[in-house]
């Protein structure tokens, strides 16, 4: 608190797929003010594998959002001691001035044989452009594929790096920055090139010194094997550079640089000078802001969770698409599942991170692709309720009128596969299709209510195969925590419940969970960075402000503090409302029955893939 007894404040930026949001919080973690504002995706109509963005629209919305929430908060900016960031895992791509350069030719607006500055610099993370360079990179057999679940997915960033060191005049790639997204937004704010653990663990192909033998954490043969030699030479400059040398890498949360230059600071209404913590991709941020939650379904350890106890939690962070976060002790390997990733938040400890590519993009395209989507957004127009709503009513009253007990005895003759773009987890094949098997000659908005219910199926299903991959193989899940827009959809979350037969946690604010985790990192950093200016108190306070300057510092202060930043982690996460499976024998034995449908969709789309190959190849 300030001397006169009054609160300090914290500001977190969450930029999601499609947009920029800032919140406003308080010591306690309670959110004073928050503002969203979209930011847009630019796809090709000639290849349905593009989606890019731009850092420029990006950083305009964020300016808008912190700006709205410090007026909206009436908050004196010198009691704003703190800011961070979570976004995306998404590649910007600048020059060393940290202007944007575009990233396919079409995107500044030249002829296809041109290339140059151009506003569309980001590729973003569900651009499939790359499956050829994963491709190559999976036949490597290089040690990094370990620590990426042994496949490397084509949404991360060394493969659209190698797409763009083939496509790219020779002279324009050397001229390239590249930065996961997060990076980037601390770059901006603060002008360090500082990066994160988060980011170059998780989606950039680093092996953190002292893992599996590496020295260096880029891994300058596995670079020379795929074709992008030229990065390793100036130490990886391109990329961030090499800690110790001549980069720095940075922990969840650390203070970046000297905190707001006085230029953006003046652009966002804060002030010069305040700490920025290191960032988080969007999914890690969700994970810091619900795990810690006090409420605790499956134990009675209520008031102040530990550290080790996030091992058993299962992080959900579930919109466009869904990524599961869990921490280990030890290092886990998952086959299709990426990490392990040391480091990834908490320093020492290891993530794994499961995934879909496409959920609410799927619920949204079976929604909108159906002949009874307009009658749909007509009905809930005239009846002033969500089109979600309808659907769960209609699909009550089919259940009433069927005398079934569940909504899942209407779709025992209707299954999808979600695979609509591609599998993440567990089975890490981008050529993965969906699949929808009983359909009938049906345009009615009762049969749109039962495709959509089969989808929540789908989802909640490989939902269960994720889950069930990671414990097999050494993890200890006994509950999943909920973030992000499908919290709100009450159906889909007790069916997730009941066909992972554990209790899933919904958060205190489902839209604020992944926001007030980059808010959390604001306060660590605040705390860090300037102890006595941001009211840090208890044992764990240094006597005076750390400056982190160099690599040794980064990591002795990472190690020294990791305890602080959980015990702010349950300081300013508000309980949730826990869902339980229900206790229905007869409604399990149908589920299980739907999950080995599920299964063996996956076996029989592989065996008729094979079939086709071995006549047309």
């Amino acid at each position: 608190m300030t001397a006169d007894g009054s609160k300090y404040y914290y500001i977190g930026v969450d930029v999601g797929t499609g947009s920029a949001r800032a919140a406003l919080v308080d010591d306690d973690g309670n959110i004073l003010a928050e503002s969203t504002h979209a930011t847009q995706t630019y796809r090709l109509e000639s290849d349905s594998r593009i989606f890019e963005q731009s850092t420029t629209d990006i950083w305009s919305q964020i300016k808008l959002a912190i700006t709205q929430v410090v007026a909206a908060s009436t908050v004196d900016p010198s009691h704003i001691k703190g800011l961070g960031f979570d976004a995306t895992c998404s590649l910007a791509v600048t020059d060393f001035d940290g202007n944007p350069i575009a990233v396919t030719p079409q995107a500044s607006g030249a002829s296809k044989s041109e290339w140059g500055p151009g506003e569309r610099n980001v590729i973003l993370w569900a651009d499939h452009r790359a499956e050829d360079e994963a491709a190559l990179i999976n036949a490597t057999g290089s040690k990094v594929l370990n620590y990426v679940g042994k496949t490397m997915s084509l949404e991360m960033e060394i493969p659209k790096i190698l797409w763009l060191k083939k496509h790219m005049p020779g002279e324009l790639f050397k001229q390239c920055m590249f930065f996961e997204l997060p990076d980037y937004l601390t770059y901006k704010a603060t002008n360090s090139l500082a990066r994160s653990n988060c980011s170059l663990v998780c989606k950039c192909s680093y092996i953190p010194p002292g893992v599996d033998g590496s020295e260096l954490g880029w891994q300058p043969e596995f670079f020379d094997q795929i074709g992008l030699g030229e990065l390793v030479k100036d130490n990886f400059k391109q990329l961030g550079g090499v800690p110790g040398r001549n980069g720095i890498v940075l922990s969840a949360g650390q203070p970046v640089g000297d905190g707001l230059t006085a230029e953006v600071a003046a652009e966002l209404g804060l002030l010069p000078g305040t700490a920025v913590g290191s960032a988080l991709i969007d999914a890690y941020a969700g994970w810091v802001g619900t795990v810690a939650a006090p409420t605790n379904p499956v134990s009675e350890e209520n008031n102040h969770p530990s550290l080790i106890s996030s091992q058993n939690r299962l992080a959900a962070i579930a919109g466009t698409s869904t990524c599961y976060c869990v921490q280990s002790p030890d290092g886990i390997l998952v086959d299709g599942v990426w990490g392990p990733y040391k480091h990834a938040v908490f320093p020492g400890l290891w993530m794994n991170e499961g995934g879909q590519s496409s959920t609410g993009q799927l619920i949204d395209f079976i929604i909108d692709t159906h002949p009874a989507s307009p009658h749909l957004r007509t009905l809930a127009s005239e009846t002033n309720r969500s089109p979600f709503n309808v659907l769960h009513n209609k699909i009550d009253s089919l259940a009433a009128d069927a005398s079934a007990p569940h909504p899942s005895y209407l779709t025992t003759d209707l299954f999808i596969y979600p695979d609509f773009h591609g599998n993440r987890s567990p089975l890490a094949d981008s050529t993965m299709r969906g699949m929808i098997t009983g359909l009938k000659l049906d345009r009615s908005l009762n049969d749109l209510a039962l495709k959509y219910y089969a989808t929540l199926e789908a989802i909640a299903l490989q939902t269960r195969h994720i889950v069930e991959e990671m414990n097999v193989k050494g993890h200890k899940i006994d509950s999943i925590y909920m973030s992000g827009g499908h919290a709100k959809n009450p159906v889909f979350m007790q069916l997730i419940a009941d066909v992972c037969k554990m209790p899933v946690q919904l958060p205190f604010s489902s839209s604020a969970s992944v926001v007030a985790g980059s808010a959390i990192l604001g306060r660590f950093a605040a705390d860090v960075k300037d102890p006595q200016g941001s009211g840090a108190s208890g044992d764990w306070a240094p006597k005076e402000a750390t400056e982190i300057k160099d690599q040794k510092k980064a990591e002795e202060s990472s190690f020294k503090y990791k305890d602080h930043l959980w015990d702010l982690m349950v300081r300013m996460t508000k309980p949730g409302t826990p869902v339980f499976p229900q206790k229905d024998e007869k409604l399990t034995k149908l589920l299980d029955v739907k999950y080995k449908i599920f299964r063996d969709s996956i076996l029989i789309q592989r065996k008729w893939k094979s079939m086709i190959s071995e006549v047309t190849n």
